[in-house]
Formats: C-alpha cells, structure tokens, sequence
C-alpha cells in the first residue's frame, strides 16, 4: 500500500473515530453523513451536526479528489497543465456555550503528476487552531502542549516554527492584525525526499491528527456547562463574524474552492450558523470581553 492509499484509509479512520467522540461528550445531537461526488473525479464524504446540547454547528469532512489540474492551481504551483490527486479530513466545530472555544483543524497531502502519469510532486500540510471567546489560560496551555508534545517526538524545532506559522496565518489583515484566536500550528508543503521520509511525514501526519481529540476535549468537558446569558452569546456572535471575514477574505483554501468551482456546501461548512457585525463596537475597558482582544496576538502558551 502506498503512501497516498495509507493516508486516505488512515482519514476515514479518523473521521469516524473523532465523529463518535464528538457525538458521545454532546450527548443529543448526531452527525449525518453526505457522501457526493466530483463530476471531474472523485468524492468525499461530509458529516454535519446541528442543535446539539454542545456543539451549535459543526462538520468533520474527508475528501479524495483527482483530475486535471485546474488552470488557477497551475498558476499558483507554476505547472503546467497536469494531473492531481489531494485528500484530506478537515473540520470545525462551532460550540453552543461561548465559554467554549471553536476549533479548527485540518490534515492533506497532495500529489502532481505529468500527463504520463508519472508523479511530480508531492506533499503534506495541516494543523489546527483554538478560537475562544473567552479566555482561560489554563485551556490555552493545554491546546498548545498538547501540539508541542505531540511534535517533539519527531523534532523539538517543528512546534515553535508551525506554531509561529500560524500565528502568521490566521490573522485578520484588514482588522489591524487582529489574531483569529489563540492560534495552534499551521504547516504546508512538507515535501518527502525519499520513501523513507515519505514514511516518516506520513507517521508525523497521523500523529497530528490522533492528539486532536486529547487536545480539545478536555477543554470541552471543562467549559460546556458553564452558565451564560444574552451578552455572552451576543459577544460570541461578534466574535464568530470576525471568524468569517478570515475566511472569505483571507483563507487561502477557502478562497481556493470558491475560485475553482469546488463543492459549495463543503467549502462554506466552516461557517458559523449565526453571526453578528455591530458599527464600530468595542468592549467595555476592564471586562472579560476586553479580556479577550489582548490575548488575540502572538504568545508563549507553553513556558
């Protein structure tokens, strides 16, 4: 079995896994499943959930897609017309309680190919990230050992330089370089050198993705019964509308699936179900919403 066949078993595997988990801490609500498929080649499979005691909207969503290369990835990679094959698991939960924190993750590897069907390149990306709203330190530094300890085993250098790499990444440009969240790591372009290292990418991959559950739901546990009125769920919204300025205006895979035709529903399933834009509205000085904006900018979460 190859490497691109023991990642896609390996994120079907994962989908189910963190799906059950997830069902069992929200204890009301299910994910239902949506298998489609691409007319150019491929498919995946989506799984929602909605209205649950714990998570508000959520989605867990694996994908196998290959096919020519579309003329704005030829552009991007500077190929070409070729072939390509990219899989993945991507997800975001959006929680029902604003003591909870949204999360977001995602896992791929992506292969190019000449049209002899040779493979050209190749690579890994992923990560994952917190977005609170309201801050607890003691959850921020578990998110971000628990990232730091998972990559350690491979090399003590790779959190400190995925972690500033998402720091750099999920930042709101137009709002003063204000932070989507408390960040996490981000990587991409994790280029194999040999099937050795393929092997090797493919462990550090699965790795990432199996400390996922032990990262986030203990901080869910934690949080999720904690009592809330109207102002928190109306500063949660506020919030949640800065969630989705990034990801219209910034993320570059978001903006990717708009411009190449991809699946509409999958593309916009990291939407929040509802959000709030208020006219030039700040928290009040001294309170935990203010609270909150002074830690939306690069940090040490783990000394």
């Amino acid at each position: 079995m190859d490497i691109k066949e023991q990642f896609i078993k390996y994120i079907h595997a994962l989908q189910s896994t963190i799906c059950t988990a997830l069902e069992g801490i929200d204890g009301h609500a299910h994910f239902a499943e949506d298998r489609w498929e691409r007319p150019e080649g491929g498919g995946g499979i989506s799984r929602t959930i909605s209205n649950g005691h714990v998570f508000e909207k959520g989605g867990v969503n694996t994908s196998v897609v290959h096919g020519i290369l579309p003329l704005a990835m030829q552009q991007a990679f500077n190929v070409p017309e070729s072939d390509f094959l990219a899989c993945g698991l991507s997800l975001v939960m959006h929680p029902v309680n604003p003591y909870v924190p949204t999360v977001h993750a995602n896992w791929r590897y992506f292969e190019l190919y000449d049209k002899q069907g040779s493979r050209l390149d190749s690579w890994f990306g992923g990560g994952t990230d917190l977005t609170p709203y309201y801050i607890f330190e003691e959850d921020g530094r578990h998110f971000h050992n628990t990232l730091k300890n998972t990559m350690d085993v491979f090399d003590t250098s790779l959190y400190p330089k995925y972690k500033q790499q998402c720091d750099e990444y999920f930042v709101n440009k137009h709002r003063n370089n204000e932070a989507r969240g408390i960040g996490g790591v981000f990587y991409d372009y994790l280029r194999p050198k040999d099937d050795a290292d393929a092997a090797h990418l493919l462990g550090f991959q699965q790795a990432n993705g199996n400390s996922f559950l032990s990262g986030y739901l203990p901080i869910v546990e934690k949080r999720k019964d904690y009592p809330y009125s109207v102002h928190e769920k109306e500063w949660q919204e506020i919030r949640r509308g800065r969630y989705v300025e990034f990801n219209l205006v910034h993320d570059r895979g978001t903006l990717f699936g708009l411009k190449t035709n991809g699946r509409i529903e999958s593309i916009l399933m990291s939407m929040p179900p509802r959000a709030r834009w208020e006219y030039n509205y700040h928290p009040e000085p001294g309170t935990r919403e203010a609270e909150l904006l002074a830690y939306l900018h690069p940090r040490d979460w783990v000394s």
